[in-house]
């Protein structure tokens, strides 16, 4: 297996089999896109748009130390709440596209709410597993799964954001991105 980062997602390989990892923030220089949202297929009651970032690595005596983030791309994510109290355990309809470096993947499928009150009341998490409905040439469908936070009442000290995990496949025969 192998792993590159710099400049792009982090990405695992082993053979057709590609896993990148990132997070996303909630972030007013990445408005959400309009025709992304359109193409979900719910109406959409949140639209947001975002960064997406990696960690930025560095070596300090021969081991890897985290040095803040890099921006690798956007993303919009389109979902429908139409219960306003967050109750855990709602499902909740979502829509998202990333722009990547090796491309754009878009997934739809559901998020669940687990809690409306950690670590303080008004701070919703959240997780979900999508299927990849659009991916770039060369792809083949996946997967990809979230774990969010979602702060509606834009309380301090709390960020709307996401880290994410897609899990794609390569066609064969096709040359690394």
């Amino acid at each position: 297996m192998s792993q590159e980062q710099a400049g792009t997602a982090a990405r695992l390989q082993s053979g057709n089999e590609w896993v990148y990892a990132f997070r996303s923030q909630e972030d007013a220089a990445s408005p959400p896109d309009a025709a992304v949202c359109a193409a979900a297929p719910f109406e959409p009651t949140v639209k947001l748009g975002a960064g997406l970032y990696v960690p930025i690595h560095r070596v300090v005596d021969g081991r890897s130390v985290a040095d803040g983030y890099e921006q690798v791309g956007t993303a919009t994510a389109c979902f429908r709440l139409t219960d306003r109290t967050f109750a855990p355990g709602t499902r909740v309809p979502f829509y998202a596209r990333f722009l990547l470096p090796v491309g754009a993947f878009t997934a739809s499928g559901e998020c669940t709410l687990v809690s409306n009150d950690q670590p303080q009341a008004g701070v919703v998490l959240a997780g979900g597993a999508l299927k990849l409905v659009d991916v770039p040439p060369g792809f083949v469908g996946g997967v990809l799964s979230n774990l969010s936070v979602f702060n509606p009442l834009k309380l301090p000290g709390f960020a709307t954001g996401s880290y994410y995990t897609l899990y794609t496949f390569r066609r064969e025969g096709t040359a690394s991105p």
